[in-house]
């Protein structure tokens, strides 16, 4: 019988390739060209240019005008599937309702990748000054709070790889734009249980939220209330705070993670 051996291992390595180059592409800012991507994966120009034309081929990525790459409209779609059949999110929907009406303020439920968070959900109350995200956006870690809250508890070594790729670019005056600050931050938002967007990613928005924690006591997502600051006080946080530990609780318990002690609330 041929040995395949070699066969299947080249296809691993295919496959390896083809996610690194889709994840070059989703983590630039700007498209990049065909001897950026080869040099940043250390791929021949001919190998790399046969990886983006076989994405390209099935629009995973797709080319701009002056002949450089980014990610193509069908991972959107994909991705806007992935949401729609992820648990964590139906499960979450009644807790989230509750919240809104608890606090009457916009309720985000949101996951880590690589070092931006995804909105998996947004439920709003009816109110007319509202928050301006959607579902499947992405922001950076370093501004909001959900990215705080989940990197509060994540193991040291995660933090540090996450950390060096965060970009810390400033949105606000208030924005965190280095790495000591950012683990400081951390560190505080690990202390008091909650953490907090104060006007970093827009100003005139304030933010708090808490992580989702697994049975091993790990991160799988967090919950955000977000408004306007003239609503969302410093003086409510605490208050707030409570509301959203009652709310992932009960997500938790949904999803059959062991429910166990947390740490407890403290005051900014």
């Amino acid at each position: 019988m041929r040995d395949t051996t070699l066969h299947g291992t080249y296809k691993v390595q295919a496959l390896d390739r083809a996610f690194a180059v889709l994840d070059l592409l989703g983590e630039s800012d700007v498209p990049l060209g065909l001897a950026q991507v080869a040099s940043a994966l250390q791929l021949h120009k001919s190998t790399a240019h046969r990886f983006l034309m076989v994405l390209e081929r099935h629009h995973m990525v797709e080319r701009t005008g002056n002949g450089k790459f980014r990610l193509g409209l069908r991972l959107f779609e994909y991705g806007n599937r992935a949401i729609e059949q992820y648990d964590l999110r139906e499960r979450a929907q009644p807790h989230l309702r509750r919240l809104v009406n608890e606090t009457n303020e916009t309720a985000h439920l949101c996951i880590l990748e690589q070092a931006h968070i995804i909105y998996l959900d947004k439920l709003e109350p009816m109110r007319s000054v509202r928050m301006i995200t959607r579902v499947g956006a992405s922001n950076p870690v370093h501004c909001t709070s959900v990215g705080k809250a989940i990197l509060a508890f994540l193991p040291e070594e995660r933090v540090a790889e996450i950390i060096r790729k965060t970009r810390f670019e400033r949105f606000t005056p208030r924005t965190i734009t280095s790495a000591e600050a950012f683990r400081a931050e951390i560190e505080k938002t690990h202390r008091r249980g909650y953490a907090v967007d104060d006007e970093e990613l827009e100003e005139g928005l304030r933010c708090i939220a808490v992580p989702i924690l697994d049975a091993q006591k790990h991160p799988v997502a967090a919950v955000s209330v977000s408004g306007p600051s003239f609503r969302v006080t410093a003086k409510k946080l605490p208050e707030i705070a409570h509301h959203l530990l009652q709310c992932v609780r009960g997500i938790s318990m949904d999803m059959g993670f062991v429910s166990k002690q947390r740490p407890a609330l403290a005051r900014a």
